[in-house]
């Protein structure tokens, strides 16, 4: 399959809003990769079509992608020749890496028309919002391969990978599912939670009673257990188990021969607050000392989850039964703290005492919910308070897909109270509405200082906006040294002006709170 009929189906369905039009569209793409017969080009163009790559990381950002080559007019390059290219860059290492990495993607662009240019430096910036969720991309497999979608879905969900499912049934028919089923040792899609506004409305979306959880700003991972054999993995389903000798060590220090848990691991400091958040995530790097990191700050492991123990597969049981297993099983050091009402007053403080402590918030679960591995189910609920700041747009980039046309992702800056100059801390193209992409995008082509037909619009520092955020971190991309965790624009601010912007100064106390 040419690399050029996914780039267009990636841009077809970018273009559509209808769920129907996108599932219709890529499956007729799966249909034809199908064709070949080639069970890892189905994977392939399933992860793609994702936005992700099978190889995960590539040591390739949207820094390396700033300068490309002219493209090239006839379209030649392959899927499988594409993923044989990004799995060249991925491997190069030591030194001089970093100018031949950089060769190999200007060969890969060069070789590439307009149209493969641009999914393929989304794909490799994490900037490939054709809408092609993990829902549509379900349907689409189950449509192409002409089987239920809730046979896809629940493979997809035992299985921890669409990609894999997909190349299974698309090869091998409905009767391939079946080898997709809940195995200790292969990761689980996890479950995901939905968002309520406060205890109160959560209590209520639960049917009256909830099950509330100290939500920990950590890690969350999956352990596996075989006997003696423990694997740890993250939430996309990396495998870390060599970076986490502490969950592993949990893990073998419970009575039972097979476990697949759902757990947070966290730094905590020694009054038992958390550390900031990069804490923990830096046990997650690949370059760590692992034995010195972990004697310099060891992790704590919380269980909040249950899917299968000693042969009996939970996930398909009630909440309540497999908090009472998991209750039985792990003893009280690693368990998160808990509170069970239909009291939004009790709820509340319970809320009041986990912020007060250093956590994020609360989850709130119905106590009949089964484990929806891999979904966003309606029987979880996350609570936390939203922080806000008005911060000043500094440059906007053009949109792909549905934004086409559109200048869609913002760049945000805080003003510096002694230069009065505005700092970068990231930027964000969550949130936006269609009504408000097209404001924006009048609005700042008025603003724009220099040229507007690149990839990137510099406009003058006059638009404030409201951004809500989960938390500051550090960062070293950034010149103010910090960024921000998970933006997203809740409004322009037209009754402010940019002296009336938030500070370094307010940044750096979110950051001190740990927030």
């Amino acid at each position: 399959m040419q690399l050029l009929d996914v780039a267009t189906a990636s841009a077809d369905v970018g273009a559509s809003s209808s769920r129907l039009a996108k599932t219709a569209r890529i499956a007729d793409l799966l249909r034809r990769a199908a064709a070949d017969g080639d069970a890892d080009q189905i994977a392939v163009v399933v992860s793609w079509l994702s936005g992700e790559l099978p190889q995960r990381q590539i040591g390739v950002g949207w820094a390396a992608l700033r300068s490309l080559p002219p493209p090239a007019s006839d379209a030649a390059l392959t899927v499988s020749e594409v993923h044989a290219r990004f799995t060249e860059i991925g491997q190069v290492a030591g030194e001089g890496s970093k100018a031949r990495r950089a060769e190999l993607v200007a060969a890969l662009f060069g070789a590439a028309t307009d149209t493969e240019q641009t999914f393929l430096r989304r794909l490799l910036s994490g900037e490939l919002r054709q809408g092609a969720l993990i829902g549509v991309m379900a349907d689409a497999v189950a449509k192409a391969a002409a089987v239920p979608a809730p046979a896809v879905r629940r493979a997809a969900m035992l299985g921890g990978a669409l990609p894999a499912v997909a190349a299974a049934v698309l090869t091998g028919g409905e009767d391939a599912l079946h080898q997709f089923t809940l195995t200790v040792g292969r990761p689980v899609g996890p479950m995901l939670a939905q968002t309520a506004a406060s205890v109160s409305e959560a209590l209520d979306r639960l049917g009256g009673t909830g099950v509330f959880e100290a939500k920990l700003d950590g890690a969350r991972v999956q352990i596996h257990r075989s006997g003696d054999t423990v694997s740890i993995y993250t939430r996309s389903l990396d495998d870390v188990t060599g970076r986490l000798p502490e969950v592993v060590d949990a893990a073998l220090a419970l009575p039972v021969t097979e476990l697949i848990a759902d757990a947070e691991a966290i730094a905590l400091r020694a009054d038992g607050r958390p550390h900031r958040f990069q804490i923990t995530a830096s046990r997650f790097g690949r370059s760590v000392d692992i034995a010195a990191a972990a004697a310099a700050q060891p992790l704590s492991v919380f269980v909040f989850d249950l899917l299968h123990v000693d042969g009996t597969d939970l996930l398909d049981r009630p909440a309540a039964e497999r908090i009472a297993v998991l209750d039985a099983l792990v003893p009280d050091r690693h368990r998160v703290d808990r509170l069970v009402t239909d009291d939004p007053a009790a709820a509340q403080a319970f809320l009041d005492a986990t912020l007060a402590a250093g956590h994020e918030g609360v989850m709130a679960k119905s106590p009949g919910a089964l484990y929806e591995a891999g979904r966003r189910g309606a029987g979880w609920l996350k609570v936390k308070p939203v922080h806000t700041l008005d911060l000043v747009v500094l440059a906007v980039e053009w949109g792909s897909g549905r934004r086409t046309g559109k200048l869609s992702n913002i760049h945000l800056g805080a003003r510096d109270p002694d230069s009065g100059e505005f700092v970068m801390l990231g930027k964000t193209f969550k949130g936006m509405t269609d009504a408000m992409l097209e404001w924006q995008t009048a609005r700042f082509l008025e603003l724009a200082d220099g040229a507007t037909d690149g990839y990137v619009v510099k406009v003058r520092p006059e638009q404030v906006v409201e951004v809500a955020f989960d938390g500051v971190q550090t960062s070293s991309r950034y010149p103010g040294g910090m960024a921000l965790r998970f933006a997203r624009v809740l409004r322009y601010r037209d009754d402010k002006s940019p002296a009336e912007a938030d500070t370094l100064d307010t940044v750096r106390a979110f950051y001190q709170r740990g927030s």
